[in-house]
């Protein structure tokens, strides 16, 4: 039995773990702008997973703050769906794991490590979803909570390639330790295909998540509790704000890049992030950039 065949039969139990009977399926769809079939079909997630990483942006600002970060599905729902923040990795892997249980698709959640070219080993720190349709019998990579698309599931199989409107990926599998396969995801940018992050399709459970989680949003040594970090992410452009700098992407080129003053970070989050924070909120995360 292959990997992919043994992990494909856990998933059938890990993928009822993840609290959708408690999901507020309306509000979600709502926030998202869904419309259209609540069936576990390969369309239907395509279309699920656009919506989602279209809606939602990727922002750090509770780890920056001290702010605990809570992934049981009340907490999140909260946060992304009812108070229109947006969060990292974990927190819209739990969301998106409690829709793909409501509509009934079969998933596997796993977890890698983000590359971004680096030649050292990096920790495992970002939270996938490894899925099957109901009508297809491929493995789907599902990567909605990294900020930047892909705007639709990706085949998991050697070589798979897929354009997003001008946005690429490729996925790559390499032998790795103990003969367990390594899946490498690639993205296609301004220095042309780099690896973007690496992962195995062993079964995670929200247990796991919840141990990562609390490295990422509390260690002295995690990026994500040194500087405000958000993401915005479209068909046409990728926004990207690390700390002072704010940049807009195209699918291959940078297409500007500006330093804001921590004056404007209120606006700037509101106008091209879709996040508003509270003046209490604001305050601290400028005092942070007045002093870096």
């Amino acid at each position: 039995m292959t990997q992919t065949d043994s992990s494909a039969d856990s998933s059938a139990d890990s993928s009822r773990r993840w609290d959708g009977d408690r999901l507020d399926l309306d509000a979600y769809l709502e926030r998202t702008g869904y419309q259209g079939d609540r069936t576990p079909t390969l369309e239907v997630l395509r279309r699920l997973q656009r919506a989602h990483v279209t809606s939602i942006p990727f922002e750090n600002f509770d780890a920056v703050l001290g702010i605990p970060i809570e992934l049981d599905l009340a907490a999140v729902q909260d946060k992304l769906v009812r108070r229109r923040r947006g969060g990292y990795c974990f927190e819209h892997a739990v969301l998106f794991a409690a829709v793909l249980e409501r509509f009934g698709f079969t998933f596997t959640a796993v977890i890698g490590g983000v590359t971004l070219g680096a030649e050292k080993a990096r920790p495992t720190t970002h939270a996938l979803l490894a899925v099957t349709a109901s009508d297809d019998e491929r493995l789907w990579l599902c990567d909605v909570g990294f900020g930047r698309g892909p705007l639709g599931p990706v085949e998991i199989a050697d070589g798979a390639e897929a354009d997003f409107d001008g946005w690429r990926f490729r996925i790559e599998r390499r032998d790795g330790v103990l003969g367990v396969d390594e899946w490498w995801l690639h993205q296609y940018g301004a220095d042309g295909w780099v690896d973007r992050h690496t992962f195995t399709l062993r079964p995670q459970y929200a247990i796991d998540y919840v141990v990562a989680n609390h490295y990422v949003s509390t260690h002295q040594r995690s990026p994500f509790v040194k500087r405000p970090f958000a993401q915005w992410f479209s068909a046409t452009e990728h926004r990207r704000l690390d700390a002072t700098t704010l940049d807009v992407f195209g699918p291959e080129a940078l297409l500007e890049q500006r330093k804001i003053e921590p004056a404007e970070l209120g606006r700037v989050l509101a106008e091209q992030f879709g996040i508003e924070l509270g003046e209490t909120e604001l305050d601290r995360l400028r005092s942070g950039l007045d002093a870096a």
